[in-house]
């Protein structure tokens, strides 16, 4: 299969929906820079491109929203494509959203306060079959899509804009999260998925309709950022990385990094509990299983009448570990409900075989069992009160 050079392949294509084509962009020009790095698979130097709908999710953003909308419908027009901008007022209190009607987007609310509840409603209000998200705080060029835009057009699901490729201005971003916060995420979103992004919070892309769809975004904060990642990777989508320039911003940054922070960990982990429960639980199981293998047949330790069988740590590592495997399994079915996780054949055997009843039943076995040796061993402690073997 031949590759893209700065793309992520991590599935099989998708077959995106056309549903309004027009004659549009060229996706190799002759000074484009971009064009060299990602080589056309077509020979065709100008090909066509659907309906692009350009969503801007907007908190008290008037010094720079205007900016970005007449650059994104600039881009629109130099490039003979249809498309249109969205702009999402989050509660905005300053006329953000009446400049950027003003410019020519359209105006949408969302009254649900947060980034992702935001741009959420952006795609639900989008008409375009190719969708391009970004910040209108004035980081992102938006009069320079073309980039961004190519890799749809060579059949990937998704391109992702990379800022420490494209080049990050001066006082653009923050040391902790330029050399800290960014990177951890990524690393993270790597062990979790197997997918290496070169910026996993950048904010600026584009995807298909279909990837859309098939990512089922839930998340109403930053952390859709990750989960945008994590979804692509795990449902088989194919992502470009692409270089995306990144400028300072005017006004007051929105980003809460511990908040945010916080939130991108916790929907990682949530989404991820084969790493956070299930590992370290078959893990914590099998450790416990021998170290009880190898304690029990010793003859134990003497002091006076009293033999001390030192197994305690077996049964810590064992009960643990039978814990962690059982809280894995409760989490696999909550994210399952909330469409975070798939359901894998784990759980459809649970749900055709066991059900919620019958995992009660086993459970309330299980402890009358557990109750009837603890009174068989009640009754034959005093019949052996001259050896007392503490296990």
């Amino acid at each position: 299969m031949r590759r893209c050079a700065p793309i992520l392949n991590v599935g099989r294509r998708s077959q995106s929906r056309r549903r309004r084509e027009v004659p549009a962009l060229s996706l190799a020009h002759p000074h484009d820079a971009a064009a060299d790095a990602l080589p056309a698979r077509q020979s065709a130097a100008a090909r066509t491109v659907p309906f692009v709908s350009i969503v801007m999710p907007c908190l008290n953003e008037r010094e720079t929203v205007e900016t970005c909308v007449r650059k994104a419908l600039g881009w629109l027009a130099e490039t003979g494509t249809a498309g249109e901008v969205i702009v999402v007022d989050n509660g905005s209190t300053d006329g953000s959203a009446d400049l950027a009607s003003a410019a020519g987007a359209r105006v949408v609310q969302e009254i649900i306060r947060g980034y992702g509840a935001a741009l959420r409603r952006g795609f639900a209000e989008a008409r375009g079959e190719w969708l391009v998200m970004g910040d209108c705080d004035d980081t992102y060029d938006f009069s320079q899509l073309t980039p961004l835009m190519r890799p749809l057009a060579e059949g990937y699901d998704m391109a992702v804009g990379n800022r420490f490729a494209g080049g990050i201005a001066p006082g653009a971003m923050t040391w902790s999260h330029r050399y800290i916060g960014t990177p951890a995420i990524s690393a993270l979103l790597k062990m979790f998925t197997g997918l290496k992004v070169g910026d996993s919070q950048c904010g600026l892309r584009a995807f298909t309709r279909q990837a859309l769809e098939t990512m089922d975004l839930r998340t109403d904060g930053m952390e859709l950022a990750s989960e945008m990642i994590l979804k692509s990777a795990r449902r088989g989508l194919r992502v470009a990385d692409v270089p995306a320039p990144y400028a300072e911003r005017l006004g007051e940054a929105k980003l809460d990094t511990m908040r945010d922070g916080w939130r991108h960990l916790r929907f990682l982990l949530l989404a991820s509990p084969n790493h956070l429960f299930t590992l370290p639980g078959i893990f914590l199981t099998l450790l416990g299983i021998v170290t009880l293998g190898l304690a029990l047949p010793q003859h134990g330790i003497e002091i006076g009448d009293v033999t001390w069988q030192p197994i305690f740590a077996g049964t810590i590592f064992l009960v643990a570990g039978v814990n962690a495997l059982l809280l894995g399994f409760a989490a696999r079915i909550y994210t399952t409900a909330r469409g975070i996780t798939n359901e894998d054949w784990g759980l459809r055997f649970y749900y055709r075989h066991l059900g919620f009843e019958r995992t009660i039943g086993v459970g309330i076995l299980a402890m009358l069992l557990g109750g009837a040796l603890d009174v068989l061993l009640a009754i034959a402690a005093p019949g052996n009160v001259s050896r007392l073997d503490l296990a």
